[in-house]
């Protein structure tokens, strides 16, 4: 069922991991980084993907589908940047976006297709989609010096082994040089590489490289000793050991969140007194997605971003938003047990809702039986937004710039904001309203409602929403300082620091 060349000749670097969350992303987006530093072509790939944390791209004309924009994994999307290339679906050909129940979404070149569950994936779709994952290698091999390909989870699932596309799979269509990746923050990294090499397939394994321990925090003589015993016992060189230095990459999956009930700040280590922070409460939905739109202003001095359970008192914070979800009606739900529509509406402060977000602000949804089995028809929304949404089948997935003017939570921001949509069903007003981000917008007060996700990545506009929010809070905003290199360089120079990338074969003629 597979061949094992490649016709094409570029060469394909597999950073595969012992385990999901071990850092793969960023040995991808950092090496990405590094070879496009010196001059060479380089794009990521990931044959298959499961996130609910999406980025709209460009789809190549070759792939059939006929469509300008697709859908891809977050991290793809980041280690296109990283690579300073244009990103593309064929990047990230296969994406399977949880909805719950067991079931994911399947997109293949960007485009939404069936709601599945593994069985029926696995059984009915899984060969298109690896011929949709052998034909995207092939155009980007064709392309580029180097593709960096990222793994998924553990490359020695033996359950999976037959039908593990984003590892096996594409180990052997690609010809990949494979570099594994271990995390000894976990503890027992010597035991999880020896055992993830030993269950690996026979000519897969033959096509490690080297490994990497990653996370470090201790003192590198005395790992050292077992560093030279395990490469005895396999063979197999460690190429380096990663101190444990996280550069700050947009996260992947909820994975990086709290659990739904719990409390999660991030921002918190800038340094800013917090009698001098404002806090954005984030309601922690059970199938959350696209929460990487709240990243940038984590990252803004003195604004703390705060992943609260569902039946917080939001009095004691500055700002609420709530961001995108795979089950829009299924999360609306969530809130409504738990009362946040009771709490929210008695909110003094700045509110902002981004899609899923958005479309819960309003007074009701209709045709809710699209998206969710709970509820046919019609369901009330929190009621904080004169506006109807109605579901309908059809996906709306695009790239979007759009003027903005700005009024309520984002008062002042003016010119043009950039992002992206993907949203199932359209939203009407119930009477005029102001539509600071026109036309992909609602306005009313302090209630902003928008489909545009990447909507803080606009400097005009999370600019004026943290200025509106110290305002509100009588403080002074802190200095914002010396941002620092981006999160691609510090990627890049971790992996220059600290590994003999030049000790395998498909990088050699780049790291002499």
């Amino acid at each position: 069922m597979t061949d094992h060349t490649h016709p094409d000749d570029a060469a394909t670097i597999l950073v595969a991991g012992t385990a999901s969350h071990v850092g793969k992303s960023v040995v991808t987006a950092g090496l990405a980084r590094l070879l496009a530093n010196r001059g060479v072509t380089v794009a990521p790939y990931k044959a298959q993907n499961m996130s609910n944390n999406a980025r709209v791209v460009v789809s190549p004309e070759a792939d059939g589908t006929g469509a300008e924009y697709g859908e891809i994994g977050v991290s793809q999307y980041v280690q296109a940047r990283a690579a300073n290339v244009t990103p593309t679906t064929d990047m990230n050909p296969v994406l399977l976006k949880p909805r719950g129940d067991g079931e994911s979404q399947l997109v293949i070149h960007g485009q939404a297709h069936d709601h599945l569950d593994p069985g029926s994936y696995y059984d009915d779709h899984w060969e298109t989609a690896r011929e949709a994952a052998i034909a995207s290698h092939r155009r980007l091999a064709s392309e580029y010096d180097v593709l960096v390909a990222e793994g998924a989870g553990s490359v020695a699932e033996i359950n999976l082994q037959d039908r593990d596309l984003a590892n096996v799979e594409t180990a052997r269509f690609a010809d990949a040089d494979v570099i594994l990746v271990g995390d000894i923050e976990r503890g027992g990294v010597f035991a999880s590489l020896y055992g993830t090499l030993e269950l690996m397939p026979e000519d897969v394994r033959e096509q490690v490289e080297g490994m990497v321990i990653n996370k470090f925090r201790g003192t590198l003589s005395v790992l050292e000793p077992g560093i030279e015993q395990f490469e005895e016992l396999t063979g197999v060189p460690v190429l380096g050991v990663l101190p444990a230095d996280d550069p700050g990459l947009p996260a992947e999956d909820s994975v990086s969140l709290p659990n739904v009930g719990e409390h999660t700040v991030f921002g918190a280590e800038d340094g800013v007194p917090e009698a001098a922070t404002v806090t954005v409460a984030v309601p922690r939905f059970p199938f959350i997605s696209n929460f990487t739109d709240l990243e940038p202003l984590a990252m803004e001095p003195g604004v703390r971003v705060e992943y609260v359970p569902l039946d917080v008192n939001l009095a004691e914070f500055d700002a609420v938003v709530l961001p995108g979800s795979k089950n829009t009606v299924d999360d609306l739900l969530a809130l409504q047990e738990a009362s946040f529509g009771e709490s929210l509406r008695a909110f003094s402060g700045p509110i902002v809702g981004i899609c899923g977000g958005y479309q819960m602000l309003g007074d009701r949804i209709e045709e809710a039986g699209i998206e969710s089995t709970a509820v046919e028809g019609t369901i009330d929304a929190l009621g904080v937004l004169p506006v109807v949404t109605t579901f309908s089948a059809e996906k709306e997935v695009t790239r979007t710039t759009c003027q903005v003017e700005g009024r309520g939570p984002i008062a002042g921001a003016t010119g043009t904001a950039s992002g992206y949509e993907i949203h199932m069903g359209a939203t009407a007003f119930r009477e005029p309203l102001s539509h600071p981000l026109e036309p992909y917008s609602a306005q009313q007060g302090d209630v902003l409602g928008t489909y545009l996700h990447g909507l803080f990545e606009n400097e005009s506009v999370r600019e004026a929403f943290v200025e509106v929010l110290f305002e509100r809070a009588g403080l002074d905003r802190p200095a914002g300082g010396e941002q620092g290199a981006s999160p691609y360089e510090r990627a890049a120079t971790l992996l220059e620091r600290h590994l003999d990338l030049g000790a395998v074969a498909g990088l050699a003629p780049f790291f002499d």
